[in-house]
């Protein structure tokens, strides 16, 4: 049977487990949860502002932003850990302002696990139950198929303070999901946990989710995490949501500089809106030239635009492309960054603009493709990026 959250596991892949069908919320459904203009602050400084979101039911949202954007109170406010403002937090369309934080049918996993020191693992999973007055026999029963579905059995009666980084993090959710909450609210989950533990944890929480039929709300400021786990993403920044959609049009299809610039990877090249018909827009930039791309931008003649391209988009070559036309450059190797499997390179163009082109690195030639200061051409196709206006 394979092993959820087990860091001795082999990848699931290789274990027959089929990736979870992906998240489609029905149009029809209502929100099962709903912030309605919620705004929060804390010594008059704006931690959420004017904030409106809905989350549905069995979805996995990730709420991802730098550090004090607001992620964070925003999840404390689901929790009842604080108290809006202005605006309202509704569960299943009941208003949660009078239900206290015990009694809101959401849990909470901390960042710091935040585990009782002097109980073993299954006073740990059971306190929770203990609290609301189960009886015994439920209790156990309850705890039991969780250290089960958890794999950690065997551990039921170690200390905190026994366990490895990832048992201590399984054992802080099996807390959280012994309750059965409606809502599981994941602060930072994976932090503590090493970069290949947290890997293979991401996907793991995945069919966990799935598993057990809940909606999971979680809270990052890793991109990949973010891009990994979550059927929709919204991204904050200064308590507002900039954008909410999904990972692949989050990075392929970003509102604005600030989204595309703070989600992964990104050229950002400034330049004047030559004309933009049904199918394409002409640019003309001072660094590149004139640029093609294969979208109509929503902006007049004349104005500044700015077109985001992503570095794996971009070819490197020692020759110009065969056709001779636009959406290409040349320019120098500044400087490579060797990633393993990738290689990225920056390119400085005749006005000193930095590009950046990324390649896979196919073969184990220890001689690198392409030299420091040595010419090249960067081209891309005019599907390649996308046009911003702000």
């Amino acid at each position: 049977m394979t092993s959820v959250l087990d860091s001795s596991s082999a990848p699931a892949r290789h274990q027959g487990i089929s990736r979870p069908p992906p998240f489609r919320s029905d149009p029809a459904t209502p929100p099962l949860v709903r912030f309605e203009a919620v705004g929060k602050r804390f010594s008059g400084v704006a931690a959420v502002e004017d904030l409106s979101l809905d989350i549905f039911p069995g979805e996995f949202f990730a709420l991802l932003g730098p550090s004090g954007c607001g992620k964070t109170t925003l999840l404390r406010l689901l929790a009842g850990l604080e108290i809006p403002d202005t605006g309202r937090v509704l569960l299943d369309g009941q208003d949660l302002a009078s239900v206290p934080p015990h009694r809101r049918a959401v849990n909470m996993m901390f960042q710091s696990y935040a585990l009782f020191p002097h109980l073993n693992v299954e006073g740990n999973v059971a306190f929770g139950l203990r609290q609301d007055g189960l009886p015994k026999a439920e209790i156990a029963a309850r705890v039991a198929a969780m250290l089960a579905l958890l794999k950690l059995e065997g551990f039921e009666k170690r200390k905190p303070h026994q366990l490895s980084g990832g048992q201590r993090q399984r054992v802080a959710l099996a807390r959280a999901l012994v309750k059965r909450p409606r809502v599981l609210l994941l602060d930072e989950p994976l932090a503590a946990l090493d970069k290949k533990l947290r890997g293979e944890t991401q996907f793991e929480l995945m069919h966990l989710r799935q598993k057990l039929g809940l909606t999971f709300l979680i809270v990052t400021h890793d991109q990949e995490e973010a891009m990994t786990v979550a059927d929709r993403i919204g991204v904050m920044d200064q308590g507002r949501l900039i954008q909410v959609a999904s990972p692949p049009e989050i990075y392929e299809q970003p509102n604005s500089r600030w989204v595309a610039d703070f989600i992964g990877d990104v050229n950002l090249i400034e330049g004047r809106l030559l004309a933009s018909g049904a199918g394409c827009a002409t640019i003309m930039s001072a660094s590149v030239g004139r640029l093609e791309v294969a979208t109509p931008a929503e902006a007049s003649t004349g104005d500044t635009v700015w077109v985001a391209l992503r570095p794996e988009k971009v070819r490197v070559s020692h020759t110009a492309p065969a056709d001779g036309l636009g959406n290409c450059v040349a320019g120098k190797i500044w400087d490579i960054g060797y990633l393993g499997d990738i290689s990225i390179y920056k390119v400085r163009l005749p006005d000193g603009f930095i590009m950046k082109a990324s390649a896979a690195n196919m073969t184990r030639l220890i001689e690198r493709p392409f030299r420091i200061d040595e010419p090249v051409w960067l081209s891309w196709a005019g599907d390649a990026g996308v046009v911003l206006t702000r």
